[in-house]
């Protein structure tokens, strides 16, 4: 980290790709040609599909938990309930 970080400036980290005085700003990654940016775009496709399986395996399983916990809730004997 820098010496003049300053916790309570939340936009510190970004003031650093700015260039100090008057210089135009450079931008924070070159030009890239076009195939490259179809591949980019491709790459990220890619992790954009795993994300979503990923999120929806995790959904599945978060449901079958709460299956499983309101089961094991129907199948626990109540205190309240009159003898047989």
């Amino acid at each position: 980290m820098s010496a003049d970080f300053n916790p309570s400036d939340p936009f510190a980290f970004l003031r650093q790709f700015w260039p100090q005085g008057g210089s135009p700003m450079q931008p924070f990654m070159p030009p890239l040609s076009e195939e490259e940016i179809e591949r980019k775009i491709g790459e990220l496709r890619v992790i954009e599909n795993w994300l979503t399986m990923s999120m929806g395996m995790l959904s599945m399983q978060i449901k079958a938990l709460e299956m499983q916990k309101a089961a094991m809730a129907a199948l626990k004997p109540r205190d309240d309930a009159p003898p047989r």
